[in-house]
């Protein structure tokens, strides 16, 4: 059962750590693999217009988020290529017709051991910050803004760089 999986556990908050050999990078912050700003979308965007914005920017994978800031999902570009060519959507259709909206948060303060957690069974995290925001009336809620996209390669490569031998 993945209430018992010590892994799900971890993923999913329930618990901090679990294991008794942790590499040395476990207890490292997110926010030390230095991401860089990610490239967001707004759902009204074509399939083909993400298609030519991915390609040029050279990126795989881009956050869908609504202007108020939700985070809707992740388009990519071979589920985007893959969706257009089965004739499942077309070029101008809205990428949220081709999103994951299955995606895991990451926020900047958790572990690079959490991070590892979900990395083995996503492809990728979406790291978030959480921000208090005001509105007129000076009413407060919290917002989590897209702070980058994680995936193991950045962890694979923070890892092999930073490596205490």
């Amino acid at each position: 059962s993945k209430f018992v999986n010590d892994k799900w556990m971890i993923k999913n908050g329930f618990l901090n750590d679990v294991q008794e050999h942790k590499p040395w990078w476990w207890n490292i912050k997110v926010q030390k693999l230095n991401l860089s700003a990610p490239l967001i979308l707004l759902p009204e965007v074509s399939c083909q217009k993400a298609i030519e914005i991915l390609q040029e920017k050279g990126y795989d994978q881009a956050p869908v988020v609504a202007e108020s800031g939700l985070i809707l999902g992740m388009v990519t570009l071979s589920n985007t290529l893959t969706s257009v060519l089965a004739g499942n959507a077309e070029f101008s259709d809205p990428v949220m017709k081709v999103i994951y909206d299955q995606f895991s948060k990451i926020g900047l303060e958790d572990s690079l051991g959490k991070l590892s957690c979900i990395l083995e069974n996503d492809h990728f995290a979406i790291v978030v910050h959480e921000q208090m925001q005001f509105d007129g009336n000076g009413s407060s809620f919290m917002k989590q803004m897209v702070f980058g996209v994680v995936t193991a390669m950045d962890l694979l490569t923070f890892v092999s760089r930073n490596d205490k031998k």
